[in-house]
């Protein structure tokens, strides 16, 4: 018996499971009715009012407008699609991460949590290259303080997201942490879905509607 569990403590160690860490999480945060989930929930449902407004303001103007967009505005399309593609391959590698922390597997979960924030810090750096692009600003019509506080507050979120994902990253993944990996990477999967698909109408109402 004590041979067996000496082969048994030496598994592991070998496999690296540490104290206090959810390394086999069932993945069921989305129904528990923890405090956690339900402040998340709670919160997000905020911040898609915070966007409704936003939209809600523009189409008004939109429609008391004529025209629309000002003679001139000649938005560069083709770095739009780079900016969509950039964001939902994102999403795409932010639920490896989660999928990867439902299993425990911490290696994993840093591999792409450190893609999915490479690729958010590009759509940062691609829509400053717009901004320097453009002939107009905030202050300049009805239309670029439309177009300016929606990507810009939008480009907020996605910042605040990949301070999100450097946070969970050092709670979660370091040596000595006994934070558990599966809740948190959950919650900033879910922050970062939103942002994506709020871009997603960003993209469709400015760019392709305009």
């Amino acid at each position: 018996m004590e041979g067996t569990a000496a082969v048994a403590a030496a598994t592991e160690t070998d496999e690296d499971v540490r104290p206090g860490r959810d390394d086999a999480w069932d993945g069921d945060f989305a129904t528990s009715a923890s405090p956690l989930a339900i402040g998340v929930i709670v919160w997000l449902a905020s911040e898609v009012m915070f966007f409704a407004g936003l939209f809600a303001a523009y189409f008004v103007l939109r429609s008391d407008t004529d025209p629309w967009p000002p003679a001139g505005v000649d938005l560069d399309i083709p770095r739009a699609v780079l900016s969509t593609v950039l964001l939902l391959t994102s999403s795409a590698t932010m639920h490896l991460a989660v999928r990867a922390a439902e299993r425990g597997d911490h290696r994993r979960v840093g591999r792409w949590l450190a893609v999915t924030l490479t690729l958010g810090t590009l759509f940062l750096i691609n829509l400053g290259l717009e901004w320097a692009s453009l002939d107009f600003s905030l202050s300049t019509d009805a239309y670029g303080t439309s177009y300016y506080l929606i990507t810009g507050f939008h480009g907020l979120h996605v910042l605040g997201g990949l301070i999100l994902m450097i946070a969970v990253a050092a709670l979660v993944l370091g040596r000595d942490s006994e934070a558990p990996v599966g809740p948190s990477v959950a919650v900033t999967g879910y922050y970062w879905h939103f942002v994506d698909v709020v871009w997603v109408f960003v993209f469709a109402t400015l760019y392709l509607l305009q």
